[in-house]
């Protein structure tokens, strides 16, 4: 965990890669929870028998889900001790460049693009980089808003 004490040492920050995520495992239970709670149940997610038959030699975890670990991935890396909260504000560009097969291991790449002041707080904007484990590709990356407040 990377702790900065107040926003302007979070700013000081601008340009750097800030944080490394530890592993995570995409699990095929995660993928059928997540096909439940989108209602997005295509077979190259769900239907392990068939995906080992597709184009990627198994399931693999839909892109939004891999996009969904960003939370996890701030939570349990950076914190400003600061802050009162921190909202999600939106993204700017998402690209899923790989496909992410049941039982990778992924992690996040954290690199602070910007931190502007608003009323009350900051918004920053972190470039994320998800790489999944053994490839020289990235699986997604995504600029993802956050507003800080005080």
């Amino acid at each position: 965990m990377k702790t900065f004490q107040t926003m302007a040492d979070l700013a000081a920050c601008v340009g750097q890669d800030v944080a490394t995520t530890e592993w995570v495992e995409i699990t095929q239970q995660q993928v059928n929870q997540f096909a439940d709670a989108t209602g997005d149940h295509q077979w190259i997610h769900v239907d392990v028998a068939r995906a080992k038959q597709g184009p990627f030699g198994g399931p693999i975890a839909h892109g939004f889900l891999t996009l969904s670990l960003l939370p996890q991935f701030f939570d349990k890396t950076v914190e400003v001790a600061e802050t009162r909260m921190g909202v999600n504000y939106g993204l700017n560009k998402v690209r899923f460049m790989a496909p992410v097969l049941v039982g990778s291991r992924l992690r996040g790449h954290l690199h602070l693009h910007s931190a502007t002041p608003i009323e009350g707080g900051m918004q920053v904007q972190w470039n994320v980089t998800i790489e999944r484990e053994g490839s020289d590709k990235p699986v997604c990356v995504a600029e993802s808003l956050a507003r800080l407040y005080l």
